[in-house]
């Protein structure tokens, strides 16, 4: 149902994260002038989101946790630069989520979080480049609140002694040209042909906004704020952007908003930034440091993982929780009964699905400091993944949060956990989307659950004063069942059904000095330290491999993920393994349980 959203605001003040520049003092580098389509060339609409069943369009971000923040400029440049490598990679896996703090504390020709130029942002990734979001995970600081520019923001690592430093190498990205565009055909003309564009307008106009077109009547303009611009549409004869905002999941329509096109509606087409990002993926080009972090003399086996079972494997407390009982479904069958051992195929990877990758996002669970959440990583990426799978990877794109597993006590904390833990929460209570609570790599003073620790926004009022609130029409993901699996084939069969699942293994020193190939190891008695999300299984050169997503960063192994033998010397990934089945399409909302 079409819904005209008109607001009438008049004394309302809002001080936004856009440094406006004049156009004509903008910096750009424009090398092959963008060829101008006539109306009749283009289409009617054009939506990313949606190009012949295909979703070209990363994750939806929140620039107001875990406080305020102006970084609009940083989010929509990094979005919109996100997205446009993902079109040029045919939204193959992986998406690269680039890290919007690397901006704010290294672009020191902005205003940090008291706001920046979508321009000067392009200029600073032309000039130096940036990384993966895994390098350096948003602080909602910048170098005008107390976080500069050092080696480690551009790229970090700690170890479990909370050691911290640079990685050897890292993966960057940057842009070959870049430029200003204004008007609704030339805006069509730059979404279309080459994707999204980030714009200013007055935000003003957006505060109150829950879905429908947005149609200002008060001829507010005043450029206070950035979003990109993803699309463009017609909707009961009223055309439309459809436009990427920077406050959450949670608002408008899944963190969108749409507004009149044709009309510069808020001033959205007076003032907008386009870049064309350059190839540094296919050659894996890296920023190398040889500043790597110092290895730990002596580990500690059990630091990320702990079990309350008083069963044993090997030594190891590993074996099925009796506080996390499994929970299957009414008829007692494991949603994968029907799979026969021989049907399954030779190879099965969710990265890549006759051409499609089903894949969330990948993390890093050791910064901004150390943190040995593993057990909190690995279970909402395998069931963030899962989500996207049944929802054929369609848009949006969802990843769930791992701050609120630890704000919720949801199976553990830094100091180790439990995957049936966690399990366990998303089927009572539900696990809220990535842009509820920001990942801080620590645990709360006192984990409550309370609302403000499962979902928040902050945001600065008219007299300068910033608060924090609980968001409650937040969405929550919901499991109907849950179990533990182990051995080879039950694996498969799981993984071919519904997607990834969360494996208990021990991470060796070996396997973290390992690059990339198949990882094998010889160990007599795996000790269980360690959780990670099974994506997959193949074959190369007679070798049959799990493929397997890690929670190290972007820069560590194969993108983030690694291969490992199946049947033996594989650390004992194959002994015990948790599974979950989300339910899709609910409309769970926020409720205190008792935990």
């Amino acid at each position: 149902m079409f819904l005209l959203v008109i607001f009438f605001y008049s004394a309302l003040s809002y001080e936004g994260g856009y440094q406006h520049i004049p156009i004509e003092d903008q910096p750009t580098k424009v090398l092959t002038p963008l060829k101008s389509l006539n109306a009749n060339e283009l289409p009617e609409q054009w939506l990313w989101s949606n190009v012949e069943g295909v979703n070209y369009l990363t994750l939806i971000r929140n620039q107001h946790i875990p406080q305020y923040c102006g970084s609009c400029w940083a989010f929509a440049t990094t979005s919109a630069l996100a997205d446009r490598i993902k079109i040029a990679r045919k939204a193959q896996w992986p998406d690269m989520e680039l890290s919007p703090q690397i901006l704010l504390s290294c672009n020191q020709r902005s205003n940090g979080c008291h706001g920046g130029s979508p321009s000067g942002a392009n200029e600073y990734i032309h000039n130096y480049g940036i990384a993966h979001e895994t390098c350096s995970n948003y602080q909602a600081k910048g170098w005008d609140t107390g976080l500069a520019c050092t080696d480690q923001i551009k790229c970090n690592d700690c170890d479990e002694h909370n050691n911290c430093g640079v990685p050897a190498s890292y993966p960057i990205y940057t842009v070959s040209e870049f430029g200003h565009v204004e008007g609704e055909q030339a805006m069509m003309n730059e979404i279309y042909q080459r994707g999204p564009i980030v714009c200013a307008l007055d935000a003003r106009g957006l505060l109150d906004y829950t879905s429908g077109i947005v149609n200002d009547t008060t001829g507010l303009n005043t450029l206070n704020h950035a979003v990109s611009i993803v699309g463009y549409g017609v909707e009961n004869n009223v055309p439309y952007w459809h436009v990427r905002n920077s406050w959450g999941s949670y608002y408008g329509e899944e963190g969108y908003f749409r507004i009149m096109r044709g009309s510069n509606n808020l001033g959205i087409e007076s003032s907008c930034n386009w870049a064309v990002p350059k190839d540094t993926w296919t050659d894996n080009v890296r920023n190398v440091t040889q500043k790597a972090v110092e290895k730990p003399k002596k580990r500690n086996p059990m630091q990320e993982f702990v079990s309350p079972s008083p069963s044993t494997v090997k030594g190891c407390v590993i074996m099925d929780s009796v506080e996390y009982p499994p929970i299957v479904s009414k008829t007692g069958s494991i949603p994968w009964s029907h799979i026969q051992t021989k049907d399954l195929p030779l190879e099965w990877d969710w990265r890549n699905v006759n051409g499609r990758n089903y894949l969330s996002w990948t993390r890093n669970q050791h910064i901004p400091q150390y943190c040995g959440s593993c057990w909190a990583h690995a279970t909402t990426s395998a069931l963030a993944d899962r989500i996207n799978i049944a929802r054929n990877a369609t848009f949006p794109e969802v990843a769930l949060s791992v701050q609120v597993m630890l704000n919720c006590k949801a199976g553990g904390t830094c100091g180790g956990g439990n995957p049936g833990g966690a399990y366990a929460f998303a089927y009572k209570h539900g696990i809220p989307e990535d842009s509820c609570q920001t990942y801080i790599a620590q645990d709360p003073s006192k984990a409550e659950c309370s609302d403000i620790q499962v979902c928040e926004n902050c945001f600065k009022t008219a007299d300068g004063s910033v608060n924090c609130t609980a968001v409650t029409n937040e969405k929550l993901w919901k499991v109907s069942n849950y179990g533990v699996i182990n051995g080879a084939d039950a694996m498969k069969k799981a993984i071919y059904a519904d997607g990834p699942i969360a494996c208990a293994m021990d991470a060796t020193d070996q396997l973290r000095d390992y690059t990339g190939g198949i990882f094998s190891q010889k160990v007599l008695a795996p000790v269980p330290n360690h959780i990670v999300s099974v994506v997959g299984w193949g074959v190369e050169n007679g070798t049959e491999y799990w493929v397997v997503r890690n929670s190290w960063g972007t820069y560590w192994g194969e993108q983030g993920f690694f291969r490992i033998v199946t049947g033996s010397q594989n650390l004992g990934i194959q002994l015990w393994c948790n599974w979950a089945t989300p339910i899709i399409n609910n409309n769970s909302h926020h409720q205190l349980i008792n935990l």
